[in-house]
């Protein structure tokens, strides 16, 4: 396929764009490590919401909902739809200690929490595996998406694609190892926002194609040729695929929906939050922040992104019923190429650029906090200034894109080490979600967990090979999770507890608790822990809520829209309720709670992060005379609820 001059002009134009805004940022990102990591830890939480969702928004992504689509229908998405529970869950009850624990990496946390020789080890392992091994893999995977695309859209070879990549690549990283996180933040929005606007015109110029005939013509064509593809529920009892609908057995749907999403480890959605999306968190200037922006990233996840994706995977569906199995994604592709006016090529060319490059910067600035921070700074050279640092931080962004593209080349060998990886991380989820909230975690127990999935993967494996048959995936979650907790609970009261000059600044710092009794204790933020189960289960029917009635509207079937709009209004009044009376919006009532207090979380004022995270916060006096001033006014006076 050929593109016009307005198409290049458009391409050229871009990269030139984020070049220059991400260099932009380079002497704001050189202060120190938490300017060029975590981006002075100032950053408002719509853009840290913004860039998680930008992340996330890799330049596969859209082909694979597409071969989801094709294979299993909308229901399909159920597969990836059913962590929102887990991402929610991050939300509520773990936003505000990341941001209020004070690290600059998710690593460093361990020895925050842990103490001793195996917290030091565990955290240098961790910082290894997460920062080198996986992000590489990661890296490779995003990189070879982008190579098949332009494999299809250019008719290129795979080394020419590869070089292409790699220039791509290349642009990413020299304006993340410039201009930091927020550089990379910045530019995450702007791709973020361009990416969005390409597949909303892909989907509108597909399904306005004559060979569709619109919404109306797209039903009546897929009804004709997959009578159930249009469902949203999957079919429960089954394993066939009856009409182009998932089918899943009751163990698969007690996998799914009743225990990935707390219990398994994998990049990007990790249980109690880690990796990139901890980075965000971590970032913002105030605990309310780090809250308002991951439940932006959640409600953009599941509500914003997918309907323009899955509208094209439907029509792709239509239009290119003979693709081979395996290349289903490609339907995606092809309706780009035969559908996209000149400009529009150009500029959903320049989507999937964007995708890919906020992916890639991101991996690269986490990646590199990790072996900088966690690794050379605290085994190697502990006492270097700070312009050594940035200039080795720059160094591994480098040398981890150079790995990454290395990687890329030999990706077809690590598909199976990636399917181990996610296997692999079953059972540990539960250790991470309670070492912030149970004192009796101790280091032993995540180390633990982090073996004990790797060890009965292998016997897996084993069992598959000599017997010359295949666990299923949900049976293989399931039980390798109950192994894994038989193995770190038993650990876990059988090894002392971490010393109190461990766990009481820890829990003083990140829960608020005084005078060191954490036992009973649970602090300022875990009291309201009821008001934020509310929040949970509110949020989460909220975002389901919209998810569906957007499909709904789109396929033009109103009248269900329109009771599922009565619902999500209904769940945000709640979800309203709730994050007041857990201080989460406006000023808390209670007198005590200070770490909630207007003058701390509302005002936006530029404040360090050690002035939110320790307790003798000084309460600003207010004028007697005037009334205290909500700066969250916007929102419905529910107070006569109480």
């Amino acid at each position: 396929m050929e593109l016009t001059s307005l198409d290049w002009a458009i391409i050229i134009g871009f990269l030139v764009l984020i070049l220059g805004v991400g260099i932009s940022y380079t002497r704001q990102a050189s202060k120190d490590m938490e300017s060029f990591f975590l981006g002075g830890r100032n950053m408002h939480w719509l853009l840290a919401g913004v860039s998680m969702v930008a992340t996330t928004f890799a330049a596969d992504t859209p082909l694979a909902v597409a071969e989801i689509v094709s294979g299993d229908g909308i229901s399909g998405n159920w597969l990836w739809w059913n962590f929102l529970a887990g991402g929610m869950l991050t939300t509520f009850f773990f936003a505000r200690l990341w941001q209020r624990s004070g690290v600059l990496t998710e690593v460093e946390l361990i020895e925050l929490r842990y103490a001793g020789k195996p917290a030091q080890f565990l955290r240098g392992f961790k910082a290894i595996y997460l920062g080198v091994l996986m992000n590489v893999i990661v890296i490779a995977w995003v990189n070879v998406a982008l190579q098949s695309l332009l494999v299809v859209f250019f008719d290129l070879s795979e080394t020419t694609a590869l070089l292409y990549t790699a220039a791509a690549m290349a642009l990413a990283a020299i304006y993340a190892s410039f201009s930091g996180l927020i550089g990379v933040a910045v530019t995450d929005a702007i791709q973020f926002v361009v990416a969005m606007i390409g597949c909303v015109a892909l989907a509108y110029f597909v399904v306005n194609a004559p060979e569709i005939g619109g919404i109306a013509g797209l039903k009546e064509q897929l009804e004709n040729q997959n009578p159930n593809i249009l469902n949203f529920l999957p079919s429960i009892g089954t394993t066939e695929t009856a009409g182009t609908t998932l089918g899943l057995t009751f163990v698969g749907f007690l996998a799914y929906a009743g225990c990935q999403w707390w219990a398994c480890w994998y990049p990007g959605a990790e249980p109690g939050g880690g990796g990139y999306v901890a980075q965000r968190m971590m970032s913002t200037r105030s605990d309310k922040d780090a809250v308002y922006a991951t439940l932006f990233f959640q409600i953009a996840h599941y509500c914003i992104r997918p309907w323009a994706w899955i509208i094209v995977g439907l029509a792709a569906v239509v239009l290119y019923p003979d693709l081979a199995t395996g290349d289903e994604k490609l339907g995606y592709v092809y309706a780009m190429r035969d559908f996209l006016p000149a400009g529009w090529k150009g500029l959903l060319l320049v989507a999937f650029l964007a995708a890919y490059m906020s992916t890639i910067s991101t991996q690269l600035n986490w990646g590199a906090g990790y072996l900088v921070n966690d690794v050379y700074k605290r085994f190697w050279i502990k006492d270097g200034d700070t312009k050594h640092y940035i200039t080795i931080s720059r160094i591994s962004t480098v040398i981890l894109m150079i790995l990454g593209l290395m990687i890329s080349t030999q990706i077809d060998s690590i598909s199976d080490a990636w399917s181990f990886i996610i296997k692999a991380g079953a059972g540990l989820g539960l250790v991470l979600i309670l070492r912030w909230y149970w004192w009796r975690i101790n280091v032993w127990s995540e180390i633990s967990a982090t073996i004990a999935p790797f060890f009965f993967t292998g016997l897996i494996y084993w069992y598959e090979y000599q017997y010359a048959t295949t666990v299923e995936l949900p049976l293989a979650l399931i039980t390798t999770t109950l192994f894994t907790t038989c193995v770190w609970l038993p650990v876990t009261f059988l090894t002392k507890p971490e010393p109190d000059s461990t766990l009481v600044p820890f829990w003083e710092k990140v829960h608020g608790v005084e005078n060191g009794n954490y036992k009973h204790n649970s602090g300022k933020f875990s009291k309201n822990i009821k008001y934020l189960a509310a929040c949970w289960a509110s949020a989460i029917v909220m975002t389901y809520s919209i998810l569906f009635l957007t499909g709904k509207f789109l396929l033009q079937e109103y009248g269900t829209g329109f009771s599922l709009i009565l619902l999500a209004m209904l769940s945000l009044y709640f979800l309203n309720y709730f994050m007041r009376k857990a201080g989460l919006i406006g000023i808390e009532e209670d007198e005590d709670s200070v770490l909630f207090s207007e003058n701390i979380l509302d005002t936006g004022i530029d404040l360090p992060v050690e002035h939110t995270t320790e307790l003798d916060i000084n309460s600003q006096k207010e004028d007697p005379k005037e009334p205290p001033v909500d700066l969250n006014s916007d929102f419905p006076d529910l107070d006569d609820l109480d």
